[in-house]
């Protein structure tokens, strides 16, 4: 029996160029039945069979049902394929022949999705990546707490019973970062150093790159002085691996090499150093110094409830035995993740960024789908049109799929590119952030970028499908190109979109303008100081060679006078503390004399300087009552000090402060310390935090390391080189650090608040254009649609003023509505901006005010621009036109 196939090439090429499945389908039946029928005929002619039988041989030649069906699939299948290519190839053609939409709307979308995209990979890379130790959600650091928001280091009596009376950890390590003077191979240098305890090691789990870790040996007072080297310094000072066995001078002592780290350890534990000399604690005479970070691995099977528990007996246990000098029976060594530890309050920044971020994505998105519902309405005759040729809905489906996806598809590559810069950006913007330093914008965050395109993609085309689906098919073409443009659903949806975007900008403009009246508050902040012409230096003599106040003193009574002989030097004062931003500013407790805490109670802390009799002539800062230091304040007199205006109206309103006597340190058997005079405020803490502060005399105890503060006759830069030189001349081994002019030390305390003003006030600029440009467009578009209407208006008398207000009207409606939302938004969200704000709360009126006027205004000037073009609708060519 011999077949003809040639059916088959010419029904393959129809089945591929049919639109739709269903078609497929019936078409394919008729095809297998029409040549199934046309062999049985000539099989009854040719054999005389009878019908059934006849049939029954046809479908045998042509291998039976399932083979066709089979064929059918794979013929499906390539149709598909090809139809899929046809969609992206017009999708592409489609954007291409209506650039400035195509420009537009990919540019909103690589604006969200690039802004998203970066949030995602610094999220991840901070909060989400983990801490390059093994098992590293078993590590805590222990600190002392006595409330839910007061935490402090702990002492060399804690981190001893911890070491040795805990039964809960497998290991404890201690840790304590300090800048230190510092040579190897070259000049003397401050760097920051990592002084550890040899159990650091064990605790983490790290392995050498060359040598060995430090040992329980080191950790004893007198053994030889050793380190563990970052392989960055290894490499660039002492000949990469081969700098085991070689020394690095630290303060004057020389420390032998014993280790190198790998590449990958930059930081332990949270803290970055290059230099990680053993930590040789002496036998503690009291509780306190609190100086220590103790970090260590949970015991396994022990959860971090059981870790809290233990400590908190053993603090119980500790507390009688040193209670002479610590009184506070509240205080509790309480663990936490190290992990939270480190991060601190990055979740919050970074949550700032993140909502911000959303916001703007979701504002982008509703601008595209309104620009594409205004081009769909205007492609409703090419739907029509393709109905009519025979296009299924599901083929039409497909096609607007597509064509949402290549669109932001478009804005997802585009976004990638911008995610990388931004995260570069943001890495400028927020250096303090732990991790974001070493964020990349990997895979990671373009498959997020991807992911973010194809949902949007797919909800830009959600409203389309869904017209698709509900209308009916139209009795002609021409009222098919009305259906959509005549639709009330269709523009209610466009409104709502609108609506929805001013509600989701107003949170936005709301943040950016709590945080700028924050910013112009702290600006307005007296410092406390004359910040002009003024000259600082950090100081840190090397301990090897200054042993005790003597060779300390004797040191800067060489040292201030021969600046005081530079050209341009005016004065100069020593001190501990450096404002106006001090991170490292030392708390002390005390407990004042007639107004004594409770036994058993917290004693109060506040912030702590001790500095010369120069110290507040130089920095300008004013005496109110009593009397500044003297030379004659020294470590063998009466202890006295010197205290803030805002520390005395604290603890003594609206009495005199001047004479009273107060315990420090929770030394209970040291001489009562007598206050001898109050200053003017300082801010030490940051210009939004508070002003109290108390001064020692630095004669009374003489620190290796201090500020130099020197006030100058002119530009204080100019003077550096002699400062330098003058310094230099008294020991040339004595290295000198973050040399800065006052002002720009006070600009630069404001860099936090500033780059979160920019950046929230960028999103908020970005937001307000999509919102002004979404309302613009929609009353544009209802302008074109009723021009017919319009024009009939005017031609029945309705003046040009009457017809933008119509316009006007509506467009401030939609807006009205959406900032209503936006406030109940706006409310909720700020709060969390509470951290951030300085004297100006997260619900402020006057705030709330200036920006709902300004969202106001914008949506009145989008609203008059597309209503002029209302007002200039010829009432005879619009009427011809239809």
């Amino acid at each position: 029996m011999h077949v003809d196939h040639r059916w088959w090439s010419r029904g393959a090429r129809r089945i591929r160029a049919l639109l739709y499945g269903d078609q497929i389908d019936r078409e394919l039946d008729e095809e297998i039945r029409l040549h199934v029928d046309l062999e049985a005929e000539e099989l009854m002619r040719r054999e005389h069979l009878a019908p059934d039988e006849a049939r029954r041989r046809a479908l045998v030649a042509f291998g039976g049902v399932t083979r066709y069906k089979e064929a059918h699939r794979d013929i499906r299948g390539w149709s598909w394929l090809e139809d899929l290519g046809k969609d992206v190839r017009y999708g592409l053609r489609g954007l291409l022949r209506a650039p400035a939409f195509s420009l537009s709307a990919v540019s909103i979308l690589a604006l969200g999705i690039g802004a998203t995209a970066t949030m995602f990979s610094a999220v991840n890379a901070v909060l989400l990546a983990h801490l390059p130790y093994a098992q590293s959600d078993e590590l805590v650091r222990i600190y002392q707490q006595n409330s839910p928001t007061n935490r402090w280091a702990i002492s060399t009596v804690d981190f001893q019973a911890v070491e040795t009376l805990q039964r809960t950890f497998a290991a404890v390590g201690a840790i304590s970062p300090r800048n230190m003077a510092v040579i190897a191979g070259g000049d003397p240098v401050q760097m920051p150093v990592g002084r550890v305890s040899s159990g650091l090691f064990r605790v983490l789990g790290v392995r050498m790159a060359a040598g060995r870790a430090l040992t329980p040996d080191d950790d004893r007072v007198g053994a030889p002085p050793v380190l563990v080297l970052g392989r960055a310094m290894a490499d660039h000072s002492l000949g990469g691996l081969e700098a085991v066995g070689r020394s690095v001078t630290i303060d004057g002592t020389a420390y032998t090499v014993v280790g190198v780290l790998p590449d990958s350890m930059i930081e332990l534990a949270g803290v970055r150093s290059q230099l990680w000399p053993a930590l040789q604690m002496p036998p503690p005479s009291r509780r306190g110094p609190f100086w220590l970070g103790l970090i260590a691995r949970r015991a396994p099977g022990v959860s971090l409830d059981d870790a809290r528990r233990d400590l908190a007996a053993l603090s119980q246990q500790v507390f009688p035995a040193w209670s002479s000098g610590f009184q506070d029976s509240t205080a509790r060594l309480t663990p936490y993740s190290l992990e939270h530890a480190v991060q601190g309050d990055a979740g919050t920044t970074l949550g700032i960024f993140s909502a911000a971020v959303l916001l703007v994505l979701l504002i982008a998105i509703a601008n595209v789908v309104n620009l594409m519902l205004v081009r769909f309405t205007g492609r409703w005759r090419e739907v029509v049109l393709r109905t009519t040729l025979g296009a299924s809905r599901g083929r039409l489906i497909r096609m607007l799929v597509t064509e949402s996806i290549v669109l932001t598809g478009a804005g997802g590559l585009s976004g990638i590119l911008l995610g990388v810069l931004g995260l570069r950006l943001l890495g400028h913007i927020a250096p303090d952030l732990h991790g974001i330093a070493e964020a990349r914008f990997g895979w990671s965050g373009a498959g997020f970028a991807g992911v973010v395109a194809l949902l949007t993609g797919m909800a830009i085309a959600a409203y389309p499908v869904a017209l698709v689906l509900r209308r009916e098919r139209p009795a002609t073409l021409r009222d098919g190109g009305r259906a959509v443009s005549a639709g009330k659903r269709t523009g209610t949806v466009r409104a709502m979109f609108v609506v929805a975007e001013f509600a989701l900008a107003l949170p936005l403009l709301a943040g950016a303008g709590l945080l700028l009246n924050s910013f112009l508050r702290l600006q307005r902040v007296n410092p406390g100081f004359d910040p002009t012409h003024m000259l600082t230096i950090a100081v840190r003599l090397p301990g090897a060679r200054y042993q005790g106040d003597s060779a300390i003193a004797g040191y800067w009574a060489t040292a201030l006078p021969r600046i005081g002989e530079v050209a341009g030097v005016g004065s100069t004062g020593l001190g501990t503390a450096l404002p106006p931003d001090d991170q490292n500013i030392c708390c002390n407790n005390f407990d004042l004399v007639d107004r004594p805490v409770a036994p058993g109670g917290a004693q109060p802390t506040s912030p702590w300087a001790d500095v010369d009799v120069g110290y507040f002539s130089a920095l300008g800062i004013r005496l109110e009552e009593g009397r500044f230091l003297t030379p004659e304040d020294t470590a063998g007199a009466p202890p006295v000090a010197v205290v803030s205006r805002a520390w005395a109206q604290h603890y003594y309103p609206g009495e005199a402060a001047v004479g009273r006597q107060f315990v420090s340190g929770g030394c209970t058997t040291c001489p009562l310390t007598t206050i001898v005079g109050i200053v003017g405020n300082v801010k030490y803490q940051g210009l939004g935090g508070h002003a109290e502060a108390m001064y020692d005399p630095l004669a009374a105890g003489w620190p290796l390391a201090v500020n130099l503060f020197v006030r100058t006759n002119g530009p204080p830069r100019e003077l550096i080189a002699g400062v330098r030189a003058a310094l230099a001349s008294v020991d040339p081994g004595v290295p000198l650090d973050d040399i800065a002019p006052m002002e720009d030390r006070l600009y630069a305390s404001m860099a936090d608040p500033r780059r979160l003003v920019a950046l929230i006030g960028a999103f908020a600029g970005v937001a307000l254009t999509l919102a002004a440009i979404g309302v613009f467009g929609m009353l544009s578009y209802t302008v074109n649609a009723r021009r017919r209407e319009i024009g009939v208006r005017m031609a029945l008398g309705a003046t040009q003023e009457s017809v933008v207000g119509m316009i006007v009207s509506r467009g401030m409606l939609q807006a009205a509505i959406g900032i209503v939302l936006g406030l109940c938004l706006a409310l909720a969200g700020t709060r969390a901006l509470g951290s951030a704000l300085y004297g100006v709360s997260a619900s402020d009126p006057g705030t709330l005010a200036m920006v709902t006027t300004l969202l106001f205004g914008v949506a009145g000037v989008a609203s008059w621009l597309a209503a002029r073009r209302a007002a200039m609708v010829d009432p005879v060519e619009a009427i011809r036109a239809e």
